[in-house]
């Protein structure tokens, strides 16, 4: 059969579409015209498809007439139809938009993976087929019956290669060849009767497991040995976060598993508490003279459990180191963790390993309490250590008892604890969006008193899920809070917060809150889904004494003999106080700023066009305490002569800030700075310097600067009393002769709040007025508070200390008066005991003790009867520090101007009585100096004592400028003032004056009216000025008096 050549030529309409692209309201394009000249006829399959096609899209145009032809039937305006053709076009570009966005975005995946496939690439990558073996499986016995517990020794030595190659820049990496070595628990629980017969597997690693990775490459840098442990422990912390105690990796094999979030993060079996004591016999690893000299060691213990770990404190120099210090860890499984203890002696640059020791935990809770000493392996020497198991109880039955127990407990450096809270924090919901209603990324902090603990966040929701498990020490769980914020990642930015009292656990059932918390400062549905489970830590064991550890100062004298039993009887009472060892350590500086010399001056007048002075002050800034001196008018090389005084420690790195400024009315200006290291002061006890200001041209500073530090005895009381009388400064505060430092223990037996409730108590220290105001300890009778406090004391003989114990919002619960005298009389200035209080219900354990503040540059030890001549410092100091007269005889001067306990009787008052004055001129300073001490025996006229004070006159000059006056003595005959007077003269001009000495008393509030008691005149001429001596000088009447 003969084929025409249309036949061959054209498509037929199967295997010719037409174009998706052509849009439907297009027409066909024009076909080219059959050329009849060349004999071919047109093709007649091809030419009836094209006229179908022709037909078919004038039929589609058709049927865009039929809306219009409808709604002209039906009666509707042509607005109806225009409106729809609107609707129509919008819905048509909106799906062209969306289109070529997709279009768009697969393009620019498309670019990014065919440019790193050129870039980036894995050049090599092999792992064997079965890297990871079992080495050994142990299957432990569970008495309750409820779980399977394996151990699988498993060890990966694998010869993975993993090659990376960065072709931009021509950088490889990889690994070769990886070990991990470790124990994988795995428990089986719960079981159940049906298939699969096991409800969940979790898997953790006991201990942390060991990893070593041979690295190539560029990644050849981390096998350098400083780097390759780090980058080793980088990995296995990020191992351990998930897949080591206390985490664990849970996988349910039921759906709807019960209590999925014990079994994830289940309760510890039990605390134990590590009473790291001491070692002996420990190895000398310190060298001297290239290892000709043997030494000693610095000791230092690490201790660990799992995660848990602890370090100790350093002991100097001692291969039998006593540390008496106490941890609390908590166990998660037995058998199978360890007490790991490590000694090391303290180096600048690598510390030397001294021996390690090993016990598996389980032996602690089959013994109950475990005190042994414990040899080290890979060293030489012993341990004692004295281990605890702590049972963990549902009930609050014994939380008083265990209370009571724990206040027996000397446990450094942290209090025992009575309880453990475990917080299950599950998720929230509906927290408050972010600005721009952008979701937020919240994570949780929860904080108990200073521990904080934080969640990890979780990102784009206001409903997260954490699924995360915190564990907490509680020391007294019926005064403390559990404090949750709710935050966004960034912590700027708070979502919620909830306040929770851990009291409320105590009366759940179980102990135990397992429900949704409203959330404050949030959304009004805000809430927060939490189980908290608090437990009590209850030690049971038939033989408990009180810790003490010999040689340590935290060790107690009790007033019975120990007693046995279990760690709910009632323990001994102490009968002294067990202070830290850093109390009554403080010491007192004593700040002399005496003058400045080529300030800057600040004053300007008429514009600047006059330059005048300044008026400058003195501003000192030393532990947390500031102090700032008169103001000297328009003197550029003031003298101030000022004594600041202020409890110091023995912390290093102090520093005493001083700034000088000129006084002005809107703002003060800036004179210079300077700072004075307290390590030289502290160590020689006394600094005399010139000081250079800084951040000005010009100015310097004169300052004294002397440690006193207390001691204890009374002998030289009197002494130090008088010598603070004259280098005392008119305008500086009374001089302490004392420092007292108080150590408040605990109370006992306080009365009950309503007859039944024990107070939440506090207690105030009071001398003078300076107050002290202890923590606040929550709902007990018998509170420790363990705060220690220090007091300046300027006459010891009359001041007294003051204490009250008051319970909030139930005002005073008890108070006594300790008056300072007594501990004048007691051993070594102190009392340590049970002081009762003044109610006849309570008492309190406190330690007072009184150091005398013996200066050691003011003279006082040349006439002291407990130091020899020799050690006297006036020999060394020509001048009494702070401003006595020059003289090459000091100590002379100053025995005959200080009273001695065997000089002749004192002639008794006259009938007016008498006043006390010392007088002297001071040559350095150019000034006539009188201090009035006392009076006594004075005239009473009326029914009533006088209010005596008393007036000084300098004559012939009877004006306000040579006119004293001291402060006003209340009803008494035997007023005592101790007030400095100074006027500014010449020695010549002063011998030529008399001082005119008038003691008065005030007649009536409304009258001006003074009544003269008697008085006394002084012929300058005929006094020793350059002795200063104090005497005792009859008053007489206005006519007797010379």
């Amino acid at each position: 059969m003969e084929r025409s050549p249309g036949d061959g030529s054209s498509p037929s309409l199967v295997d010719q579409p037409s174009a998706p692209s052509d849009p439907p309201d297009q027409p066909p394009p024009a076909h080219t015209k059959p050329d009849l000249s060349s004999g071919n006829q047109p093709a007649g399959p091809g030419a009836a498809g094209e006229a179908l096609a022709l037909l078919t899209s004038f039929g589609r145009r058709l049927l865009v007439l039929v809306p219009v032809y409808l709604a002209g039937a039906v009666g509707l305006s042509v607005g109806f139809v225009l409106f729809g053709l609107a609707l129509y076009l919008g819905w048509r570009r909106v799906r062209d938009e969306k289109e070529r966005s997709l279009r768009a975005a697969r393009q620019l995946l498309d670019d990014e993976e065919r440019l790193t496939a050129k870039t980036l690439y894995m050049s090599h990558r092999e792992l064997p087929a079965w890297p990871l073996r079992i080495v050994g499986v142990k299957v432990h016995p569970c008495p309750s019956k409820e779980q399977i517990l394996l151990d699988l020794n498993i060890s990966y030595v694998g010869d993975v290669q993993i090659d990376v190659e960065v072709k931009k820049y021509f950088c490889k990496a990889g690994v070769k060849g990886m070990q991990l070595h470790g124990v994988l628990r795995v428990i089986l629980e719960p079981l159940m009767g049906d298939l699969p017969i096991v409800g969940a597997v979790s898997m953790f690693f006991i201990r942390r497991p060991t990893l070593d990775i041979n690295w190539t490459g560029m990644t050849n840098l981390l096998d350098i040995p400083g780097l390759s442990s780090l980058s080793d422990t980088m990995i296995m912390d990020s191992i351990a976060a998930f897949l080591v105690l206390p985490n664990r990796l849970l996988v349910p094999l039921v759906p709807d598993l019960h209590d999925v979030a014990q079994l994830r993060s289940p309760l510890p079996r039990g605390i134990i508490r590590i009473h790291l004591l001491a070692a002996r016999g420990l190895g000398s690893k310190d060298k001297y003279v290239k290892g000709l000299i043997e030494g000693k060691s610095d000791p230092y213990a690490l201790v660990r459990v799992g995660t848990q770990a602890f370090c100790s404190r350093v002991v100097d120099e001692d291969l039998n180191p006593q540390w008496g210090e106490t941890y609390e860890v908590m166990v998660h499984e037995v058998p199978g963790q360890e007490i790991e203890v490590e000694v090391f002696d303290k180096d600048p640059d690598k510390d030397d390993f001294l021996g390690r020791m090993k016990l598996d935990v389980g032996k602690v809770l089959q013994a109950g309490v475990l005190d042994d000493w414990f040899p080290l392996q890979g060293g030489q020497g012993q341990v004692h250590l004295k281990l605890e198991w702590l049972s963990l109880l549902s009930n609050a039955e014994k939380l008083e008892q265990v209370l009571q127990w724990n206040r027996g407990v000397s446990s450094r450096p942290e209090p025992p604890s009575a309880a453990i809270l475990v917080v299950y924090l599950d998720r929230a919901q509906d927290l408050p969006l972010k600005k721009g209603n952008k979701e937020p990324n919240p994570m949780v902090q929860l904080s108990i008193q200073d521990m904080t603990q934080e969640s990890k966040a979780v990102y784009c929701t206001n409903s997260p899920v954490w699924e995360e498990a915190f564990r907490f020490f509680l020391q007294d769980p019926r005064s403390q809070e559990l404090d949750v914020q709710v935050k966004d990642d960034s912590r700027a930015l708070t979502l919620g917060a909830l306040t929770l009292p851990l009291a409320r656990l105590l009366t759940a059932s179980e102990l135990t809150l397992d429900q949704w918390f409203q959330l404050s400062s949030s959304g009004p549905n805000s809430r927060l889904y939490m189980k908290l489970v608090m437990r009590i830590l209850y030690l049971d064991s038939s033989e408990v004494h009180f810790p003490t550890v010999p040689g340590t100062p935290g060790a107690w004298d009790l007033d019975e003999s120990p007693q046995t039993g279990s760690s709910v009887d009632a323990p001994p009472r102490p009968s002294h106080t067990t202070p830290d060892s850093d109390f009554g350590t403080e010491s007192v500086l004593r700040i002399h700023v005496l003058e400045a010399q080529d300030l800057i001056a600040k004053d300007r007048f008429l514009g600047g066009l006059v330059k005048g002075k300044s008026d400058p002050y003195v501003k000192l800034k030393l532990a947390g305490r500031s102090f700032r001196s008169r103001v000297v008018r328009e003197d550029l090389n003031p003298r101030w002569n000022e004594v600041f005084e202020v409890i110091v420690t023995s912390i290093p790195g102090q520093e005493l800030d001083i700034e000088v400024f000129d006084k002005d009315l809107d703002k003060d200006d800036f004179l210079g700075r300077c700072k004075v290291s307290l390590t030289a002061v502290l160590n020689t006890g006394f600094l005399d310097e010139w000081l250079t200001l800084e951040d000005v041209p010009s100015g310097r500073l004169h300052l004294r600067l002397e440690r006193l530090t207390p001691r204890p005895t009374a002998a030289e009381l009197e002494e130090v009393l008088q010598v603070n009388s004259l280098i005392q400064t008119q305008k500086s505060a009374e001089l302490a002769a004392a420092l007292l430092s108080v150590y408040l223990e605990r109370a006992d037996e306080l009365p009950l709040r309503k007859g039944t409730k024990p107070p939440s108590t506090y207690a105030t220290l009071t001398v003078g007025d300076t107050s002290h105001k202890t923590k606040t300890i929550a709902q007990t009778a018998a509170p420790v508070w363990d705060e220690s406090a220090s007091f300046l004391i300027r006459k010891p003989n009359t001041e007294s200390l003051e204490l009250q114990v008051r319970g909030e919002g139930t005002g005073t619960l008890g108070s006594f008066s300790l008056p300072l005298s007594e501990l004048l009389v007691a051993d070594q200035l102190c009392l340590d005991r049970w002081f009762p209080l003044n109610n006849g219900q309570g008492q309190v354990l406190l330690r007072a003790q009184l150091g005398i503040l013996v200066s050691q540059h003011s003279g006082v030890e040349a006439h002291s009867p407990s130091y020899s001549p020799s050690s006297s410092s006036l020999s060394e100091e020509p001048e009494l520090w702070g401003g006595l007269p020059h003289s090459t005889s000091s100590a002379p001067e100053l025995r005959q101007r200080l009273p001695h306990g065997d000089s002749p009787p004192e002639a008794p008052p006259g009938p007016l009585g008498q006043v006390r004055l010392t007088v002297w001129y001071y040559s350095e300073e150019r000034k006539l100096v009188s201090i009035v001490h006392s009076c006594r025996a004075l005239r009473q006229n009326g029914r009533d004592p006088p209010d005596p004070y008393v007036s000084l006159l300098l004559l012939p000059d009877k004006n306000r400028g040579t006119k004293r006056k001291t402060s006003q003595k209340k009803r008494t005959l035997n007023p005592e003032f101790n007030e400095r007077f100074e006027w500014e003269l010449l020695l010549d001009e002063a011998l030529r004056r008399k001082l005119d000495v008038s003691v008065k008393s005030s007649s009536s509030f409304m009258s001006r009216e003074r009544e003269l008691l008697g008085k006394v005149q002084l012929d300058l001429a005929e006094i020793d000025l350059s002795q200063g001596a104090a005497q005792w000088y009859d008053l007489m009447d206005d006519k007797g008096s010379s």
